[in-house]
């Protein structure tokens, strides 16, 4: 029988809650990311263990602390060592489908300002420089009419595509797989990444970390987008090569970035900073009050699930339960 989990930062009220119905709770206090140090010393002995995607959890910290199961509060696992884990027979869960609609949201949030150049006119007021309508004053992107190309077609990318259909957009996808129910409903067509980035107005980002997503956008491919096009990232920093992406804004050569995610978080590339053709956010995809008490009670009872002998329902490497 369970009797301590370890919480490596301040969640949603109502996950805590969930875990205290069964066990000891313990949480690490800080208000910044806690480090691996902190994490043996203060998780050693715990059976459970919620975890952040801020949270690299290795080998070394699955041995010194003796957990037996981890919740990752979130929908990508790619800072958890599965493989290491799985060897240990440790359960790894994480937060799949409660966050889709608001990172849906948040990247078409993120379209827009970029597009529309939202950020840009908002300083340009607060700065006193308005002086009245005028006619070529902040010129930005048009939808109507205009193409997404959207590489990853899973949940999110879906929801993407079906907001995407509401502004009367043309809706290409780059996925592993074909979605037949997303072309009939939608109208999308399915194509090859190149097509997409040659064609595609604005280019969003939706596909799992992985090594073969690795640089997915290198300079090569970034090269095809058109100079009218827009990138938006809300999925993982490391999927686009970001120094080519800051030279190519840099030219001109594609119009705009939005990016809710960059490549060595939370340090962000002062280059990227500088541009005034980017959106930068600080990794807010799932950040509405809602979906985030969600991934907190699923979280929980992951935990709770992995820690009674149950296989959870979010489960990242279910192979642990048939070894």
């Amino acid at each position: 029988m369970a009797n301590k989990v370890f919480v490596t930062r301040k969640i949603p009220e109502a996950g805590i809650k969930e875990l205290e119905k069964h066990y000891k709770v313990e949480i690490f206090q800080e208000d910044r990311p806690i480090t691996k140090k902190e994490l043996i010393k203060l998780a050693k002995g715990a059976d459970g263990l919620l975890c952040l995607l801020t949270d690299k959890i290795d080998a070394e910290i699955m041995d010194q602390t003796g957990i037996k199961a981890i919740a990752n509060y979130a929908v990508g696992y790619d800072n958890i060592d599965i493989m290491a884990a799985t060897k240990r027979k440790i359960p790894v869960t994480n937060t799949p489908g409660v966050l889709t609609e608001a990172t849906a949201d948040l990247t078409w949030a993120l379209i827009l300002a970029v597009s529309r150049r939202i950020v840009e006119a908002d300083r340009f007021v607060r700065e006193g420089n308005f002086r009245g309508w005028e006619p070529r004053l902040f010129l930005g992107g048009d939808f109507y009419g205009k193409t997404i190309g959207i590489i990853g077609m899973g949940r999110i990318g879906k929801a993407v595509a079906r907001r995407a259909k509401g502004f009367g957009m043309n809706i290409l996808y780059y996925s592993r797989s074909s979605h037949p129910e997303v072309e009939k409903e939608l109208g999308a067509q399915k194509v090859s990444l190149t097509e997409l980035l040659s064609k595609s107005d604005y280019v969003t980002l939706h596909c799992p970390y992985t090594p073969e997503t690795h640089h997915l956008l290198g300079e090569k491919e970034l090269k095809l987008m058109k100079p009218s096009a827009y990138l938006i990232n809300t999925a993982r920093g490391k999927v686009i090569d970001e120094q080519a992406l800051v030279r190519l804004l840099k030219a001109k050569a594609i119009a705009g970035a939005g990016l809710d995610v960059f490549y060595d978080e939370p340090k962000i590339n002062p280059k990227l900073v500088k541009l005034e053709n980017t959106v930068l956010l600080p990794h807010i995809g799932s950040a509405s009050y809602k979906t985030r008490t969600q991934m907190s009670i699923i979280a929980a009872k992951n935990l709770i699930a992995a820690l009674s002998g149950e296989k959870p329902p979010n489960i990242v490497n279910p192979e642990v339960f048939s070894q």
